[in-house]
């Protein structure tokens, strides 16, 4: 048993020492603790063993080394050798060395040089390409400095956007170029406020210069409307000659030398007149708006011309306090007033959007309501009639000056007969103070003649014919008053009859009125005015006369024109009185009552012209040749009322038996034109006037559209006055009507072959019509 647990322990021991051998020291601990956790005194044993390993592991290195120690002996003794011949190595090692670093020394010199010259060279080229980079963007802050001294501002904000975008991007690591672009936005802003002050300025400056460009522009104006009044007049009378000019609206006239030398200063004036653009720069204006484009503030910069503008246009409207005392003071006024719209109509077609036809138009209405009400508030209160005229004159010139740069001027037209009215107001207040101081200075006593000598020395202090009396101006004035208000001769003369007229009935005939009153008016008195008045009378006719050679319009024309008017007025009121079914099945088998009325009226009326007397002396009558022109132009209007009564618009559809209706009719019309009711008529020329009418209800009352489209553009045509157009808006209306009246009477009749038939030949009709039409318009 104790050999057995000796054996263990042995084989244990063993095992440890091999573990030992084989373990890092590290690892030892744990096996020299096992040891002592086996059974007592085995430490003892162990290290016995422990012992014995020892002893036989010095014994193997013994050995080990005894048999190695011969070659370790050799090994030193070669080494020993070699020492020397190492030594003589090292020392020609080191003389080499010396002799070489004695003889690269200058080459480490010059190595170093080269290094130093490479390295240069290299920070040149750094150098340069970093230059090559920034001198651009230096060149174009340099060229923006300069664009600024010389207020270049529009491309020195295109300057600014290259750097910004382009330039100093490219080298935005050095502090040079931030600083660049930190003022780059102040910049900007100085160029918004200068840009902002010039425009400030040239507001300024067109305020002071409208009254320049208002007086160029309606001298233009002026200058233009007698031009081509003198070409016309001129040229109506076979030869022409230059006008000279004036502001007043006077024509002067000059002869032989004198019309020489004004011709010389026309062609002066002429090379005198300056245009807007020419009076005023309008540069600060275009620079302002394309800065404030490029700078996005478009919209600002728009809203602050139009607020200013607006502000200006009140300020122009204002007139002064004694404008209406002299024709200078509305001279100006109406100066600054179209200045002011030259300028605005300039902007409008100069720029794009900064000013819009909606704002002119809407400042021009706001003007023109303040310029009437000024005008007729100063007016009222000038009592001169030469102040109105040239008053009526600036007006005239104000409002052709205006037209002609697309204003409306319709309401100052309107405005010049309320001028008229007042001028001839004040010229009938002048003349009833005339005719007052007449009839107080005159004794009315007559003037005894008992000798020939004794009359023809009366007749030689007041002569029939005085010159002096001829050159009174006022109907001249009265004439040219008339004449300007855009208005026809007979229409002028019409309105210088009246106040003519309106002179001797009123202003006369009150003056007479007071005269017969006044108490120191006795009987031989009365009968001298009775005279008086006699020979009063029979001087009309040599009024009506001078009338007439200043208006060039014989009482005959005024006569046919009041005719005209007359006759086209009552055929209007008859025809409004004309009440068709248009839907009905038959005719009446009778004219329409309306027609026949109006037939009737111009039957009576144009029989009153049989019994005048045809007297070319006598202005009262009317010649045979007035009444038939009379006649047919009643004709013609009646026949072109009827005419558009059946293709009216609002008419949607018309039976075969309206159709019918309104043929009775027009053989009524037909029938009064051939019953000669103005002798000297020619055959049917009268008749003439229905013609359109006649060709086209034969159309449908025959229905005879085979013929019609057939013989369509032949000169020999039985419809040849009858155009597809027409043809083909009243066929449509009857074809309504037909489709209403077969529903209206049978819901099967769709189904009756006649009706069929006839709706596809209207169809038919109807494509061939608007082939017609559509060839004729294209």
């Amino acid at each position: 048993m104790a050999d057995t647990e000796s054996l263990e322990c042995v084989t244990e021991h063993e095992r440890i020492l091999q573990e030992i051998e084989s373990t890092e020291t590290a690892c030892v601990g744990p096996t020299l603790r096992s040891i002592y956790d086996d059974q007592p005194n085995a430490h003892k044993r162990f290290m016995e063993k422990l012992d014995a390993r020892i002893r036989n592991h010095d014994r193997e290195i013994e050995k080990m080394c005894n048999f190695h120690h011969q070659g370790f002996v050799d090994a030193i003794t070669e080494l020993l050798k070699v020492r020397a011949d190492a030594e003589k190595l090292l020392g020609q090692v080191r003389d080499t060395n010396r002799r070489l670093q004695e003889a690269g020394r200058e080459v480490t010199v010059q190595t170093e040089d080269v290094i130093r010259c490479r390295i240069q060279q290299r920070n040149m080229a750094t150098t340069v390409e970093k230059m090559q980079l920034c001198i651009p963007v230096l060149e174009m802050y340099s060229k923006l400095k300069e664009q600024l001294e010389v207020k270049r501002y529009y491309a020195a904000l295109k300057t600014m956007e290259q750097l910004e975008k382009v330039y100093i991007p490219r080298v935005s690591q050095y502090r040079f170029c931030q600083i660049m672009a930190e003022n780059l936005p102040r910049l900007r802003e100085e160029i918004k406020e200068i840009s902002m002050s010039d425009l400030k300025d040239f507001l300024e400056s067109i305020r002071k210069h409208s009254d320049k460009v208002g007086e160029t522009a309606m001298r233009q104006a002026q200058q233009h409307r007698t031009f081509n009044s003198a070409v016309a007049k001129q040229a109506s009378t076979g030869h022409y000659s230059r006008p000279s000019y004036s502001l007043t609206a006077r024509t002067h006239h000059a002869h032989n030398g004198q019309m020489d030398e004004e011709m010389e200063d026309d062609d002066e004036a002429d090379e005198e007149i300056l245009t807007a653009q020419e009076l005023v720069d309008f540069s600060p204006v275009y620079r302002c708006l394309h800065i404030y484009t490029v700078l996005g503030d478009r919209e600002t910069f728009e809203n602050y011309y139009r607020k200013q503008r607006k502000k200006q246009a009140r300020l122009v409207l204002q007139p002064q306090a004694n404008m209406h005392e002299t024709v200078e003071g509305y001279r100006r006024y109406f100066n600054q007033i179209v200045g002011f719209f030259v300028v605005e109509d300039h902007i409008l077609n100069a720029t794009r959007g900064l000013v819009t036809k909606a704002f002119t138009d809407e400042l021009w209405n706001m003007a023109l309501a303040k310029i009437i009400a000024v005008l007729r508030t100063h007016s009222s209160y000038c009592d001169d009639p030469d102040l109105v005229l040239e008053l009526k004159n600036l007006i005239v010139i104000f409002a052709d000056t205006l037209q002609g740069y697309g204003f409306p001027v319709t309401r100052l037209f309107d405005l010049l007969f309320e001028v008229r009215d007042q001028y001839n107001e004040t010229l009938l207040k002048k003349w009833a103070l005339v005719f007052r101081e007449i009839f107080e200075l005159d004794n009315y006593s007559p003037i005894p003649v008992e000798t020939e000598e004794e009359y023809k020395s009366v007749v030689s202090r007041f002569p029939f014919h005085d010159p002096e009396l001829e050159k009174q101006q006022d109907f001249q004035r009265s004439y040219r008053c008339h004449k300007s208000l855009h208005r026809s001769s007979t229409e002028i003369d019409d309105m210088l009859r009246k106040s003519t007229n309106l002179l001797l009935t009123r202003i006369l005939s009150s003056c007479l009125q007071n005269l017969i009153k006044k108490p120191h008016i006795g009987l031989t008195e009365l009968v001298q005015i009775i005279i008086n008045s006699t020979h009063l009378e029979q001087a009309c006719r040599y009024l009506e006369e001078f009338i007439t050679n200043i208006t060039n319009v014989s009482p005959e024309t005024v006569h046919t024109t009041r005719l005209y008017g007359l006759s086209t007025f009552k055929i209007d009121e008859f025809i409004q009185l004309a009440d068709y079914d248009w839907g009905m099945a038959e005719s009446d088998g009778r004219a329409s009552g309306y027609l026949m009325d109006l037939i009737n009226f111009l039957r009576s009326t144009f029989q009153v012209f049989t019994h005048l007397p045809n007297n070319n002396n006598d202005h009262a009558s009317m010649s045979g040749k007035v009444a038939q022109t009379a006649c047919m132009s009643a004709c013609k209007h009646l026949s072109t009322s009827l005419m558009q009564m059946l293709l009216d618009s609002e008419l949607k559809q018309v039976s075969m038996g309206a159709i019918q209706q309104f043929n009775l009719d027009v053989i009524q019309c037909e029938l009064f034109a051939s019953s000669e009711p103005v002798p000297g008529f020619q055959g049917d020329t009268l008749q003439l006037a229905f013609i359109d009418l006649r060709q086209l209800l034969d159309l449908f009352m025959v229905w005879d559209w085979s013929t019609y489209l057939a013989d369509y553009g032949q000169p020999n045509s039985k419809y040849l006055r009858v155009n597809p157009a027409t043809a083909l808006a009243l066929l449509e209306k009857v074809h309504r009507g037909m489709k209403d009246t077969s529903k209206k009477n049978n819901i099967f009749s769709q189904f009756r072959k006649n009706d069929r038939d006839k709706q596809k030949l209207i169809e038919t009709v109807v494509k061939q019509l608007r082939s017609l039409v559509n060839g004729m318009s294209s």
